[in-house]
């Protein structure tokens, strides 16, 4: 019984745009699989969102634990972790980001990909060192390489414009 109070479980402290410390566990766990150095693991709300998250499945229009998709995913990780409302769909999101190029990308900017044919028909957001965290329709929310398999499908990036202007271009 006295373990469940020692949990390591992952929770969101700290308020939306707030960076806290991750816990080390889970800095240790991000940093090896995206080759990157422990201290390099610095928005524990970020990290501790995605482990909340890891392995919850797809389902087109979900927005819970029993199933999320891509913009779904984008949108609550935006608003739980910076405290940025973007719109709920992926054409409209991809409509509030300033372009960059990929070397240029920062954690929290948003990775767009053409699916079957259809411009902008996947979102992922950006973590650091060409890593993405994005909704899979196979795994489920899943950290994976921008460079993996879906490559061939990447279309645009960018970093989400003045929250002004995305709450007008979800009106």
């Amino acid at each position: 019984m006295l373990s469940a109070c020692h949990s390591k479980k992952a929770v969101l402290k700290g308020e939306p745009g707030e960076i806290v410390t991750p816990q080390a566990s889970i800095a240790d766990k991000y940093a090896q699989l995206m080759g990157v150095d422990k201290n390099a693991i610095t928005n524990g709300r970020l990290y501790n969102f995605i482990e909340l998250w890891a392995g919850t499945p797809y389902k087109f229009g979900g927005l819970d634990k029993d199933g999320v998709d891509c913009s779904g995913l984008a949108l609550l990780l935006e608003q739980q972790v910076y405290g940025i409302n973007l719109p709920r769909i992926t054409y409209q999101q991809v409509a509030v980001i300033k372009r960059k190029y990929e070397d240029e990308l920062k954690e929290g900017d948003l990775v767009f990909f053409d699916f079957d044919g259809k411009q902008f028909s996947h979102v992922g957001v950006y973590l650091q060192n060409g890593y993405i965290v994005h909704a899979s329709s196979t795994k489920g929310v899943v950290v994976v390489p921008l460079h993996g398999a879906m490559y061939k499908y990447f279309s645009r990036a960018g970093s989400i414009i003045d929250t002004a202007v995305v709450s007008a271009a979800r009106n």
